[in-house]
């Protein structure tokens, strides 16, 4: 791997482990605002406890070493968590001051996914 790729990986990872934390934590909390927003998507509240576990969750998983297949699943947990929200947010007709939180971060999974180390990978790659 590139040092070049190395850089975009742990920063994407970085910034996706930071954002997928801090809403996990604001989910987990109920915070007054989170719950709203849930209300206006038209999704129940105690799905926020669900959601934020799950994103501390799959952070762990991401950072971790080892566990191919379970950073597997953490990707896929946070493509479809965020395509999900992103296309919640425009079903209700939403501004895109809401659209685009989830929409970072789900250009920052794709980053992360895309340039993980193939120490990372489920299956190794054999082009060099």
């Amino acid at each position: 791997m590139s040092k070049r790729n190395k850089i975009i990986y742990w920063v994407a990872t970085g910034w996706l482990a930071l954002g997928m934390t801090a809403t996990g934590i604001v989910q987990l909390l109920q915070v007054k605002e989170e719950v709203a927003n849930m209300a206006t998507i038209g999704y129940p509240a105690y799905l926020l406890c669900i959601i934020g576990a799950w994103k501390i969750l799959g952070v762990i998983a991401v950072l971790v070493p080892k566990f191919p297949l379970l950073k597997e699943w953490a990707y896929a947990g946070f493509f479809f968590a965020m395509s999900g929200a992103v296309a919640s947010h425009i079903a209700v007709g939403n501004p895109i001051g809401k659209i685009w939180p989830p929409l970072l971060l789900l250009v920052l999974t794709l980053i992360s996914w895309y340039f993980r180390p193939a120490s990372r990978k489920l299956v190794a790659s054999t082009n060099k």
